[in-house]
């Protein structure tokens, strides 16, 4: 079977299409891990990417899960409801000023909610001021992330709503 993979990108804040808030925004809080921690980083990438193949970093050892939550620059962020984990997103700085969307996925039981757009809206409003939670960062010019045909069903449109551009594509 052929895993068509698509990059995106936003290139100003401005590009930013807001989705609407979720029907339970009095109950829903996008909040981010203050304290990295390599066993619930992991917890969620399994949680969130067992139904999507996600399978890169599956034998990774403890050690290798703290080292990278522990880089400067690196940002987990998850949505709670009712104070339930229901989806997280992982940012990376990377150099230039450019900011990975590492990761982004709901938790089973949270898809079909409208809680996707809401989480990739609040997701693209951290990566655009994550230089001011780290002063030695360079603001942020870019921010980019990349779905495949693995991913959940509207994973792409969700990304394209929210205004990020296709700017590659390939075919495995």
């Amino acid at each position: 079977m052929t895993t068509t993979t698509w990059y995106l990108e936003s290139t100003a804040p401005s590009d930013l299409v807001p989705a609407r808030e979720p029907q339970a925004a009095r109950d829903v809080s996008f909040v981010r891990c203050g304290v990295p921690s390599p066993d619930f980083s992991r917890f969620l990438y399994e949680s969130v990417g067992r139904d999507w193949q996600w399978t890169d970093r599956l034998a990774w050892s403890r050690e290798r899960w703290r080292a990278w939550v522990e880089r400067p620059g690196s940002e987990t962020w998850v949505l709670y409801e009712h104070g339930t984990p229901a989806g997280f997103a992982e940012l990376d700085a990377q150099p230039e000023g450019d900011v990975e969307i590492a990761y982004f996925g709901l938790m089973p039981g949270f898809l079909g909610r409208g809680l996707g757009g809401h989480m990739l809206t609040r997701t693209l409003c951290r990566a655009w001021d994550l230089a001011e939670r780290w002063p030695d960062r360079e603001p942020t010019r870019r921010v980019w992330v990349h779905t495949c045909t693995l991913d959940g069903e509207h994973a792409l449109a969700n990304y394209r709503a929210r205004g990020l551009r296709v700017y590659r594509e390939t075919a495995d």
